[in-house]
Order: C-alpha cells, then sequence, then structure tokens
C-alpha cells in the first residue's frame, strides 16, 4: 500500500491495536507506524491501555502497584474496564469520530488474555464489560508481536534497568508462557482482524511486516467500502 492509496481512506478515522507480551516490542512499532502515517499525511494518535486518559492513568497506577493482584482478578477486571470506559470515551471515540487514526498499546485483548485466560474470569463477565465499556468498538486491525516468553522477559528486563518490575514483569516463566499462548490463540480465532508477526525478527522487518498487513487488511477494506 503506497502512501498516496493510504490517504484515502475515507470518513472515520482506523482503529489499530498492538498487543504481545511484556517485551515485544509494542512500543518500538507504534512509534514507526505513526510516523509512516505522519509521513502519508494522515493525523494519527498513540495512545495505550491501561491509561490514555487522565482517569484511566490513575487506573494504570493502582493496576500496575499490583493492587489489582490483591483484590482478585474479577476486582481487577473491573478496574480496567473503568479505565477502558474512560478512555474510549474521551479519546478514542471523539479521535474516530474527527476522521483521526488511533494507535493504541494494548486494548481488550489484553484483558481477555491476562484476566479471561490467565485469571480465568468467567466469559459472561468478560463479555458484560467488553458491552458496557466498549460497546460496539472494535479495532479495525490488531497486530499481535509474537515472542517466545524467555525472550520477552530478558528485554523487559534490559529495558527496566534497575527499576522495579511491575505487577505483570514479576510473573514468572510460566504465566508469560501461558500469555503468549493466549495470544496465539485469539490470532487463530479472529484472523480477519488479527495479524500474528514475529517479533524476534529486527525491529525493521517487523515494521516492514506490520505496514503490510495495514496494506492487506485495511486497504482491501477501503476498496470494498467503496464498491458497495
Amino acid at each position: 500500500m503506497t502512501e498516496t492509496a493510504v490517504k484515502r481512506a475515507p470518513g472515520r478515522g482506523r482503529f489499530i491495536t498492538f498487543e504481545g507480551g511484556e517485551g515485544s516490542g509494542k512500543s518500538t512499532q507504534i512509534k514507526t507506524l505513526a510516523e509512516r502515517l505522519a509521513a502519508a499525511k494522515l493525523r494519527a494518535i498513540v495512545t495505550r491501555e491501561p491509561g490514555g486518559s487522565p482517569g484511566a492513568e490513575v487506573i494504570r497506577h493502582l493496576v500496575l502497584s499490583g493492587m489489582g493482584k490483591l483484590l482478585g482478578p474479577d476486582a481487577e477486571t473491573l478496574l480496567f474496564a473503568a479505565a477502558r470506559d474512560d478512555h474510549v470515551r474521551t479519546v478514542i471515540q471523539p479521535a474516530l469520530n474527527q476522521g483521526i487514526w488511533v494507535l493504541c498499546d494494548r486494548f481488550s485483548d489484553s484483558t481477555r488474555a491476562y484476566q479471561g485466560r490467565l485469571g480465568q474470569v468467567l466469559p459472561a463477565v468478560m463479555n458484560a464489560m467488553e458491552r458496557v465499556t466498549i460497546g460496539d468498538l472494535k479495532p479495525d486491525l490488531t497486530i499481535i508481536l509474537d515472542v517466545p516468553a524467555e525472550i520477552g522477559m530478558q528485554r523487559a528486563a534490559k529495558r527496566r534497568g534497575a527499576g522495579v518490575p511491575d505487577r505483570f514483569e514479576a510473573e514468572d516463566l510460566k504465566f508469560h508462557q501461558d500469555l503468549r499462548d493466549a495470544y496465539r490463540q485469539i490470532a487463530v480465532s479472529d484472523p480477519q482482524r488479527c495479524v500474528l508477526i514475529d517479533a524476534t525478527a529486527p525491529a525493521d522487518t517487523v515494521a516492514a511486516n506490520v505496514w503490510s498487513a495495514l496494506r492487506d487488511h485495511l486497504f482491501a477494506m477501503t476498496n470494498t467500502a467503496h464498491s458497495a
């Protein structure tokens, strides 16, 4: 997809989420994609979860400090739902309505992987929280960056340096291996929306594959919309 072709995307902005375990390179790839979209003269914002809005950032601090874990997975899910509700209402939906592309570091798939699969929160609870917080809003494209848990944990430790690991970084290897499996299952279950990308490759190669995913999914979507 050329920059000229991308610029023709009409109307509502596109919503692209990045998912993956700790150390998968989401921040790097979001930054690279934002720069490429800017070069294509497309307005885009970069945001994150938990957080992304003033109210949600307060909840982010609570979650990453370990408070949610102490309360249990159901309560932690409610914290994420509250943060997501504020984030969607005040940042994501208004931007999309203005034709701005939204690039989000984690979204509802993270809650399904961390709290749903690993925390064993019941699917009915997860579905109810999604209906309340996001309704019909779903990402147009989800990039799942896939790395073996051992590599991801090494990267996260290097990035953190002398800092203290957060609530999720502090989990053991088995947790992160199960998390990787959860994300891979999400990719298999929704291939029209999700693209699984090998994030062990050099960053430039990963970025090229992200751009190819954008071309194959969103440019095809634009052509379909024009022909409808």
